[in-house]
């Protein structure tokens, strides 16, 4: 039977360190301790677990075992709870109601400003913390419990979540105004075939999307793409004639409403996707996440970018 008092978050963030930088030395020297205190606390772990927590891929390459990746598991999702509970502390001890911790997806980062502008002139009392990650990190930081919520676009099959659709997320073919196929209407895929696309960083679901559209280009054949690692160096690639870009509508409503780009008239477009206000199911929630749940659900109108004057996004 394992000697669960015994075990500490030292051993925890020691073991995830080493698992991290695979390599006890430079794990230590993250954590400003010693290489044999570093030792010391996993050999004290791996014997209060009775398994191997570390395992050698080579001499100077250490990764977790099984045991070692589920305890790492564990140890981020303790974190991602004192982070939240401490946040929640900071916000009564500053006369605040409660705080919730509110996580978009990059390309939402266009309209969660005034989420946060809206809410702090509606719930003063309310300490709303915003963070930003491309697809793949805020997943992954779903996994660990990191957020009381999130709005995103496709929700993931893992974690489990609830998702409830807060309103429309249009996809468009964006375009500078002087690229020949502007101002033509009824185009079709193929029509793109000889344009470069510029495209996000694998774990984008942008790119995802944007992959899926590109099959339809050439049939399947290779089409050429650069990527980029935000919305905002697409926009600026596509400015600086670098390619075309299949790219959220919201994103973009700026640059289309005073003529900077424009969008191309293309057969299938826009593509039309949905975003979601998701929250783990297993977490009992705050009235502080209530409410602004309940905020978001009713308000997305105020929030989502209008997009009824331009043309091609609906």
């Amino acid at each position: 039977m394992h000697r669960r008092d015994q075990m500490t978050l030292r051993q925890l963030r020691a073991l995830k360190s080493v698992g991290a930088l695979h390599k006890v030395t430079a794990a230590a020297e993250a954590l400003n301790l010693t290489a044999p205190a570093i030792h010391n606390q996993l050999k004290n772990l791996e014997d209060i677990i009775g398994a191997p927590l570390l395992e050698r891929e080579s001499k100077d390459r250490a990764v977790l075992t099984l045991h070692g990746q589920a305890l790492v598991r564990a140890y981020e999702e303790i974190q991602a709870t004192f982070d939240r509970t401490l946040a929640e502390i900071d916000a009564l001890d500053r006369g605040l109601s409660g705080s919730v911790r509110l996580g978009v997806v990059s390309t939402a980062k266009y309209f969660a400003p005034r989420i946060i502008a809206l809410l702090a002139r509606e719930m003063p009392e309310v300490d709303v913390q915003l963070e930003i990650g491309n697809r793949g990190e805020v997943v992954e930081a779903m996994a660990h419990g990191a957020y009381d919520l999130c709005v995103m676009g496709r929700p993931p099959r893992e974690p489990l979540v609830d998702a409830v659709p807060v309103g429309p997320h249009p996809h468009v073919i964006i375009a500078r105004p002087d690229h020949p196929l502007a101002g033509r209407t009824g185009l079709k895929p193929s029509d793109l075939a000889g344009d470069r696309f510029v495209i996000r960083e694998p774990g984008s679901g942008s790119r995802m999307l944007a992959e899926r559209f590109l099959v339809d280009v050439t049939d399947g054949l290779p089409v050429a793409t650069i990527a980029m690692s935000s919305n905002e160096t697409i926009k600026q690639s596509v400015l600086q004639n670098l390619g075309i870009a299949v790219i959220s509508a919201h994103t973009v409503a700026y640059e289309l409403a005073v003529g900077r780009l424009v969008v191309l008239d293309v057969k299938g477009m826009p593509i039309n996707r949905t975003w979601y206000l998701t929250g783990s199911p297993d977490r009992v929630r705050s009235p502080a996440v209530e409410r602004v749940r309940d905020w978001l659900l009713a308000n997305a109108h105020r929030y989502l970018p209008d997009l009824s004057g331009q043309k091609g996004t609906a």
